[in-house]
């Protein structure tokens, strides 16, 4: 897979490639050698059918590798139905893998229902957050992979399956295993083909390319055409992104919504980390603040840099109202707010 050069116009922004076919397999973007290594090797195993354990932090994207799998596999027409399972309830976890029969507790369809393992029939089986698995459960699981059988709630049918397991999680199971939290057997049946996605700050070089890919989707999205500066890029390259990508594209779409002119400068970016830490996300810049920063609360420096967004809106836009209707808030809502300030 070829490395990602980042461009620079003669205003210092970077420029978005008209294309990134060149670093995109599925929906995986990237430029870097060990992640394109995670590529080659999941789509080499994809045509058989072991168990593959993926693990890494939140936001790196072992959903989408699930999917590269699914879909380079022979099993790519068939089902592939994603869980994760620390959402579901423990109360409500064996009826939703299993499904159940006509009458086996209060609340039960009439004529029972499939679970997600019967669902996924010739298909595939992706098992987010598997740690998180009771230990019942587990057994019952380790039971459907050795054998390929397993029985609805309530029932007493044998139903066969062959539905391929993908699990992921960003904890250490071996940690578990020795705290008696997860089954050896079952850990050890599922890390047949381990993967482990090294988080964004591993592979920095992903940063630039990522923001541009990110940065191109949402001007398509928000009809925009918005740039970024040198320093942002350098700026993002930097941060610890404890999110990892998902965290980037989410830092990528407020910048072009909250932007006001067509490039995104450094004062955006840490507009965004202020109103971020309001609301309780910490983002860790490397860069220090310059000397003659004022030392005020973060409450007084968030109001002054909407104070000045909102004046420079008026400007831009000639009246308040207008001003307002390019921000998404009321006319009363901003008059408000310069009242306040």
């Amino acid at each position: 897979m070829k490395s990602f050069v980042i461009k620079y116009d003669d205003d210092n922004c970077a420029i978005i490639p008209e294309s990134f076919a060149e670093y995109k397999v599925e929906n995986i973007v990237t430029g870097n050698d060990k992640m394109a290594e995670i590529i080659s090797i999941s789509q080499r195993i994809a045509k058989s059918d072991v168990p593959v354990l993926i693990t890494g932090e939140s936001g790196v994207g072992k959903e989408l590798l699930s999917e590269l799998i699914h879909n380079s596999s022979n099993r790519k027409k068939e089902p592939f139905i994603k869980i994760n399972c620390a959402a579901i309830p423990d109360s409500l976890k064996e009826s939703e893998f299993f499904g159940y029969e006509s009458g086996s507790f209060t609340g039960a369809l009439k004529n029972g229902k499939k679970g997600l393992i019967e669902s996924s029939q010739n298909g595939t089986l992706f098992m987010d957050e598997v740690a998180e698995m009771p230990l019942d459960m587990q057994s019952t699981l380790l039971r459907v992979m050795q054998d390929g059988v397993f029985v609805r709630v309530g029932g007493v049918k044998e139903i066969r399956s062959n539905a391929r397991i993908i699990c992921a999680t960003n904890k250490n199971i071996q940690d578990l295993v020795k705290d008696g939290l997860f089954r050896s057997d079952l850990y050890f049946r599922l890390n047949v083909i381990p993967i482990n996605i090294p988080a964004l700050k591993e592979r920095r070089e992903d940063i630039p390319l990522l923001t541009l890919y990110f940065l191109s989707y949402f001007n398509s999205i928000y009809n925009s055409n918005k740039k970024v500066s040198k320093e942002v890029i350098e700026a993002l390259k930097s941060l610890d992104w404890a999110g990892n990508v998902r965290e980037l594209k989410n830092t990528i779409e407020r910048l072009v919504l909250i932007s006001l002119s067509d490039i995104i400068t450094i004062d955006d970016l840490q507009y965004i980390e202020a109103i971020c830490s309001k609301n309780t996300y910490v983002y860790y810049a490397s860069q220090e603040l310059p000397d003659n920063t004022p030392s005020k609360p973060l409450k007084d420096l968030v109001e002054e840099y909407e104070l000045e967004i909102i004046r420079k809106s008026i400007t831009k836009y000639g009246s308040l109202r207008k001003a307002a209707k390019a921000l998404g808030v009321t006319p009363s809502t901003l008059s408000r707010k310069l009242s306040n300030h």
